[in-house]
C-alpha cells in the first residue's frame, strides 16, 4: 500500500543521469548539506570556489573535493563541470548565473531565485535562449514527509484537498549568518519561502493573499521574524503559514496538516526541533476507506542534508530525459510572486492578487 508513495518520495539518483558538478560557494550549508547529500547520492564533484580561497580549500579538503577553482572564470572553463551549483547570497546570484548560462552550464540555483520577478524572467529567457536547465534548491518539495504527502493527495488518498497549513514555534539564532542580520526582509523571504513553495507544489497558485508579520522586543535581526500568512485559492481551498522564530520557552513546534474531503495527512519537520541536528520527521495519514484511523508513514530521511539531492536528482534527471525539472526557474517565479504579493500585503496592510503591480 506504501510502496507507490515511498517511489514518489525516492531521493536516488540513477547512474546514468549523473553528471560533474562544480560549486560557487563554500558556506556552512554547502558544508553540512549540499556535499554531504552529493556523495551519498554517487554524485562527482570537480571542484569549489568560493571568495574566501581558505575557507574553500578547508571544505574542500574535509569532503575529497579534488580541486579548488581560483576564479569563477576558471571554474567556467573547466569543461568537465556540466553543472554549476550556485550556493552564494541572493545579491551574489544573479551575475554568476549570467556567467554560467553564457558558458553553456546547467544551473541549480539558491532561492530566492532572484531579488525580484523581472530579474527572475530575465534569468528564465536567458536560459531558454542558451539551450540550458536552471532548477531551484527549494529542497522542502522534497523532504520525504512532504513528498509522501504530496503523492497521497496526488493519489487521491484524502480526496479533493481542502486546506494546508504550516504551524513553526521555534527559536532561531540568526547570528550565524551576518547578512541576513541586518536584511529588512528576514523570515518570509529566507524561511517560510520554503512552506510557501511547498503548498504551491500541492495545491498550485493561490488568487489572494495577505500577511501580517512584525518584530519581538529585543530580538538580534533588523527584519521581521514573526509571520502569519493566509492564502485563498480557487473555490473554498485555503492554506494558513504562522511561524515564529522568537519562542524563548523551548516547547518549540513544527507541523504541519494537509485536510481533504476524505481525510487528512499531518506531520512534523523534525530538523526545525533541535536544529542543525533535528530528529526524524513524522508523518501519519487518516484516508477514509484506505485507512483505519491515522496510519504512520515511516519517514527514513532527513530535510537536511538528504533532501538537498532532490532538486539536484531532478535537474540531471531533466538533463537527461529532457523536460523541466520539478523546481524549474520558470515555475518558481510563481513563489517569487508569492512572496512579493506577501510584502506588499504586509506593508499595506491589504490583501493582495497574484499578478498584481
Amino acid at each position: 500500500m506504501l510502496a507507490p508513495i515511498a517511489a514518489a518520495a525516492d531521493l536516488t539518483i540513477p547512474p546514468e543521469h549523473r553528471l560533474p558538478i562544480a560549486i560557487v560557494g563554500a558556506g556552512s550549508i554547502v558544508d553540512v548539506a549540499h556535499l554531504p547529500a552529493y556523495r551519498a547520492a554517487g554524485l562527482e564533484i570537480t571542484g569549489l570556489y568560493d571568495l574566501d580561497a581558505a575557507k574553500a580549500a578547508e571544505v574542500a579538503a574535509r569532503h575529497g573535493v579534488p580541486k579548488v577553482y581560483a576564479s569563477l572564470d576558471d571554474l567556467l572553463a573547466d569543461d568537465r563541470a556540466r553543472v554549476v551549483d550556485i550556493a552564494v547570497a541572493p545579491e551574489a546570484q544573479p551575475a554568476i548565473a549570467r556567467a554560467a548560462i553564457a558558458a553553456g552550464r546547467h544551473l541549480l540555483c539558491q532561492k530566492p531565485f532572484a531579488p525580484d520577478v523581472a530579474t527572475g524572467e530575465e534569468l528564465v529567457a536567458l536560459a531558454a535562449a542558451g539551450g540550458v536547465k536552471v532548477a531551484v534548491n527549494q529542497q522542502l518539495r522534497f523532504d520525504e514527509g512532504i513528498a509522501a504527502a504530496r503523492a497521497m493527495v496526488r493519489a487521491g488518498w484524502i480526496g479533493a484537498p481542502t486546506a494546508m497549513t504550516f504551524t513553526v514555534n521555534i527559536f532561531t539564532d540568526w547570528s550565524g549568518w551576518d547578512w541576513l542580520v541586518g536584511t529588512e526582509r528576514l523570515e518570509i523571504v529566507y524561511h517560510s519561502i520554503h512552506y510557501l513553495d511547498a503548498i504551491r507544489s500541492i495545491l498550485g497558485d493561490p488568487e489572494l493573499v495577505f500577511c501580517t508579520g512584525s518584530r519581538t522586543a529585543g530580538q538580534l535581526p533588523k527584519g521581521e521574524t514573526r509571520t502569519m500568512s493566509t492564502l485563498v485559492f480557487p473555490g473554498d481551498v485555503r492554506a494558513l503559514v504562522h511561524v515564529t522564530h522568537e519562542n524563548r520557552t523551548g516547547d518549540h513546534e513544527a507541523a504541519f496538516r494537509i485536510d481533504g474531503t476524505e481525510g487528512a495527512i499531518k506531520g512534523t519537520l523534525g530538523l526545525l526541533y533541535d536544529y542543525p541536528h533535528g530528529r526524524p520527521d513524522t508523518l501519519e495519514v487518516n484516508g477514509r476507506g484506505r485507512t483505519d484511523g491515522w496510519l504512520p508513514y515511516p519517514v527514513t530521511t532527513r530535510w537536511l542534508p538528504d533532501a538537498v539531492a532532490g532538486p539536484m536528482g531532478s535537474l540531471l534527471r531533466a538533463i537527461a530525459e529532457g523536460g523541466e525539472p520539478e523546481t524549474a526557474a520558470a515555475d518558481n517565479l510563481g513563489t517569487l510572486r508569492l512572496l512579493h504579493a506577501l510584502y506588499r500585503s504586509m506593508d499595506t496592510g491589504e490583501s493582495q492578487r497574484l499578478g498584481s503591480a
